[in-house]
């Protein structure tokens, strides 16, 4: 199976559009698009045809909903001002009935329903001193890949590559490490959008016997910091719907639940629900 993302712009005379193939997932996203619709949502499910996906999303404009409901697709999340300011609405559309069955969602509501209950008030983290925080540069490509090789059995973007993690640094994102005895043993990015001003927060990982100090929470809050002298105020991030402890420190980050991706990516051992957590950085 390919694992490497393809992103391709489609120029037509009424429409543009810009398209993110994903193999490995086996789903196609389109990430932006202007002009009619209608052609465009007919563009899309060829490419689906094309290359045998199970899933189409579509990052949407509101104005856009009616044709979105009459060609068949639903909305699952929300990132508020996503846009330079304005919504953007995940509508997805499923092309096989086995991506559309779901055994764990009761489970997952249940999740959230427990997280809202939690105080929101962050504790003051204060890892031992023998942990360092830094910003990470390609010269440690190859101790990241190591720690998402050893987090993740399966993982939805090649980050076990090294040449894969310098390519993504060189794009703009930005990595924020914990070191520890010299070696990498919690990592997370910002993958950030520079035209419409957004930032997701994404390849969090923590070696398990490294987890109970917290430093998720404190790389979460360097990365903010980062987005917020580049002006950057929409911060969004993608968590596993399973996964207790991520769900809530995106919440006691201050984070706001938005929906849920149905069997959206593969991680671990299998298709993987995923949850929307959104955070405006100005405050409002």
């Amino acid at each position: 199976m390919n694992h490497l993302l393809t992103t391709i712009f489609e120029n037509h005379s009424t429409f543009y559009m810009e398209v993110c193939i994903d193999p490995f997932n086996k789903r196609i996203r389109v990430d932006d698009y202007r002009g009619n619709i209608k052609q465009i949502l007919v563009r899309a499910e060829e490419l689906v045809k094309q290359h045998q996906v199970e899933k189409l999303i579509i990052k949407a404009r509101m104005e856009d909903t009616i044709s979105l409901f009459e060609f068949g697709l639903q909305p699952e999340a929300i990132v508020d001002h996503y846009f330079r300011g304005s919504d953007a609405y995940f509508y997805t559309k499923y092309y096989i009935s086995d991506r559309k069955k779901n055994d764990h969602w009761m489970t997952e509501d249940a999740i959230i329903h427990s997280i809202y209950q939690l105080d929101h008030v962050q504790q003051n983290l204060t890892p031992p001193k023998d942990y360092e925080i830094k910003k990470a540069d390609e010269s440690q490509a190859t101790k990241l890949s190591a720690l998402y090789r050893q987090v993740f059995q399966i993982y939805p973007t090649p980050l076990n590559d090294p040449e894969y993690i310098k390519k993504t640094m060189q794009s703009g994102t930005i990595y924020y490490v914990f070191l520890h005895q010299g070696d990498i043993v919690s990592a997370a990015s910002a993958e950030i959008n520079d035209f419409y001003k957004n930032a997701e927060l994404t390849d969090c990982a923590t070696l398990p016997e490294h987890r109970k100090y917290g430093l998720m929470k404190l790389l979460l809050n360097e990365l903010e910091g980062e987005l917020i002298k580049k002006g950057i105020f929409c911060s969004y991030s993608i968590a596993r719907s399973l996964s207790f402890g991520m769900n809530a420190a995106l919440y006691q980050l201050g984070y706001s639940y938005r929906g849920r991706l149905m069997n959206n990516v593969y991680i671990y051992d299998k298709l993987e629900d995923m949850n929307m957590w959104v955070k405006n950085l100005a405050g409002c």
